[in-house]
Protein backbone atom coordinates (compact mmCIF):
# COMPACT_ATOMS: atom_id res chain seq x y z
CA UNK A 1 0.00 0.00 0.00
CA UNK A 2 1.17 3.56 -0.66
CA UNK A 3 1.17 6.43 1.63
CA UNK A 4 -1.40 7.86 -0.22
CA UNK A 5 -3.25 5.58 0.06
CA UNK A 6 -2.63 5.00 3.68
CA UNK A 7 -3.23 8.43 4.40
CA UNK A 8 -6.61 8.55 2.76
CA UNK A 9 -7.80 5.52 4.78
CA UNK A 10 -6.55 7.12 7.63
CA UNK A 11 -8.04 10.92 7.11
CA UNK A 12 -11.30 8.31 6.28
CA UNK A 13 -10.49 6.29 10.20
CA UNK A 14 -10.29 9.89 11.46
CA UNK A 15 -13.34 11.36 9.71
CA UNK A 16 -15.48 7.91 11.02
CA UNK A 17 -14.08 8.22 14.74
CA UNK A 18 -15.02 11.58 15.12
CA UNK A 19 -18.42 11.77 14.10
CA UNK A 20 -19.44 8.55 16.06
CA UNK A 21 -17.13 10.21 19.13
CA UNK A 22 -19.09 13.28 18.72
CA UNK A 23 -22.44 12.03 19.25
CA UNK A 24 -21.66 9.45 21.49
CA UNK A 25 -20.00 11.80 23.91
CA UNK A 26 -22.75 14.43 23.40
CA UNK A 27 -26.07 12.51 23.39
CA UNK A 28 -26.25 11.16 26.63
CA UNK A 29 -26.68 12.25 29.84
CA UNK A 30 -24.62 14.30 31.05
CA UNK A 31 -25.48 16.55 27.76
CA UNK A 32 -28.43 16.11 25.33
CA UNK A 33 -30.88 14.82 27.88
CA UNK A 34 -29.42 16.11 30.56
CA UNK A 35 -31.98 17.56 33.08
CA UNK A 36 -30.32 20.62 34.81
CA UNK A 37 -29.44 22.01 31.35
CA UNK A 38 -32.70 24.33 29.37
CA UNK A 39 -34.28 22.85 26.70
CA UNK A 40 -32.81 25.00 24.85
CA UNK A 41 -28.89 24.68 25.53
CA UNK A 42 -30.43 20.89 24.84
CA UNK A 43 -31.46 21.66 21.50
CA UNK A 44 -27.77 23.76 20.73
CA UNK A 45 -25.69 20.19 21.83
CA UNK A 46 -28.13 18.33 19.59
CA UNK A 47 -27.64 20.84 16.72
CA UNK A 48 -23.69 20.58 16.74
CA UNK A 49 -23.37 17.29 17.36
CA UNK A 50 -25.29 16.15 14.21
CA UNK A 51 -23.58 19.27 12.39
CA UNK A 52 -20.14 18.05 13.13
CA UNK A 53 -21.42 14.76 12.83
CA UNK A 54 -22.64 15.64 9.31
CA UNK A 55 -19.13 17.10 8.48
CA UNK A 56 -17.00 14.39 9.39
CA UNK A 57 -19.23 11.92 6.88
CA UNK A 58 -19.59 14.67 4.18
CA UNK A 59 -15.47 14.88 4.57
CA UNK A 60 -15.59 11.36 2.74
CA UNK A 61 -17.01 12.46 -0.72
CA UNK A 62 -13.95 14.54 -1.59
CA UNK A 63 -11.42 12.27 -0.18
CA UNK A 64 -12.78 9.59 -2.00
CA UNK A 65 -14.66 10.97 -4.89
CA UNK A 66 -13.67 10.85 -8.68
CA UNK A 67 -14.89 14.78 -9.21
CA UNK A 68 -11.88 15.60 -7.33
CA UNK A 69 -8.17 15.25 -7.99
CA UNK A 70 -6.66 13.23 -5.38
CA UNK A 71 -4.39 16.01 -3.71
CA UNK A 72 -7.57 18.22 -3.81
CA UNK A 73 -10.10 15.88 -2.34
CA UNK A 74 -7.89 14.88 0.18
CA UNK A 75 -7.31 18.31 1.47
CA UNK A 76 -10.29 19.36 1.02
CA UNK A 77 -11.31 16.25 3.91
CA UNK A 78 -8.66 17.53 5.70
CA UNK A 79 -10.07 20.66 5.67
CA UNK A 80 -13.63 19.85 6.64
CA UNK A 81 -12.26 17.27 9.67
CA UNK A 82 -10.58 20.23 10.96
CA UNK A 83 -13.30 22.28 11.10
CA UNK A 84 -14.91 20.79 14.48
CA UNK A 85 -11.70 21.29 16.02
CA UNK A 86 -11.39 25.05 15.53
CA UNK A 87 -14.50 25.54 16.49
CA UNK A 88 -13.70 24.24 19.82
CA UNK A 89 -10.57 26.40 19.93
CA UNK A 90 -12.53 29.39 19.40
CA UNK A 91 -15.49 28.52 22.26
CA UNK A 92 -12.62 27.52 24.22
CA UNK A 93 -10.44 30.85 23.85
CA UNK A 94 -13.84 33.18 23.82
CA UNK A 95 -15.48 31.41 26.98
CA UNK A 96 -15.56 34.62 28.90
CA UNK A 97 -17.54 36.32 26.53
CA UNK A 98 -20.31 34.16 26.91
CA UNK A 99 -19.50 32.36 30.50
CA UNK A 100 -18.75 29.50 29.04
CA UNK A 101 -17.27 26.71 31.16
CA UNK A 102 -14.94 23.44 29.72
CA UNK A 103 -17.17 20.70 32.07
CA UNK A 104 -20.79 21.06 33.85
CA UNK A 105 -20.86 19.59 37.38
CA UNK A 106 -23.07 16.76 36.34
CA UNK A 107 -20.86 15.97 33.00
CA UNK A 108 -17.16 14.55 32.66
CA UNK A 109 -14.57 16.47 35.15
CA UNK A 110 -11.48 17.14 34.42
CA UNK A 111 -8.94 14.57 35.37
CA UNK A 112 -6.48 16.11 38.42
CA UNK A 113 -2.96 15.07 37.91
CA UNK A 114 -0.43 15.39 40.40
CA UNK A 115 2.95 16.04 40.26
CA UNK A 116 5.73 16.67 42.97
CA UNK A 117 4.90 20.21 43.09
CA UNK A 118 1.57 20.58 42.11
CA UNK A 119 -1.70 19.36 40.89
CA UNK A 120 -3.22 19.86 37.57
CA UNK A 121 -6.58 19.82 36.40
CA UNK A 122 -7.06 18.26 32.41
CA UNK A 123 -10.04 18.25 30.53
CA UNK A 124 -10.22 15.73 28.86
CA UNK A 125 -11.86 17.53 25.72
CA UNK A 126 -9.27 19.93 25.47
CA UNK A 127 -6.66 16.49 25.48
CA UNK A 128 -9.17 15.11 22.57
CA UNK A 129 -9.07 18.19 20.33
CA UNK A 130 -5.20 17.98 20.85
CA UNK A 131 -5.11 14.38 19.85
CA UNK A 132 -7.15 15.42 16.87
CA UNK A 133 -5.07 17.81 15.78
CA UNK A 134 -1.82 15.75 16.14
CA UNK A 135 -3.33 12.88 14.39
CA UNK A 136 -4.60 15.47 11.38
CA UNK A 137 -1.03 16.90 10.93
CA UNK A 138 0.52 13.07 11.54
CA UNK A 139 -1.96 12.08 8.59
CA UNK A 140 -0.81 15.63 6.45
CA UNK A 141 2.82 14.48 6.78
CA UNK A 142 2.39 10.65 5.79
CA UNK A 143 0.42 12.21 2.18
CA UNK A 144 3.30 14.75 1.65
CA UNK A 145 6.04 11.64 2.12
Amino acid sequence: MDHLLFARLALSAFCVVQSIAQLTIDLNRTHASNPDWTGHARFHVVWQSVTVALLSFGALYPIWSSHFSQAVGFYEGVGLASLSPFGFIAALMTRKLYGGRLHDVSGILPVRVATRSKVYSVDLNLVAVVMGFAALFVIVCIYWW
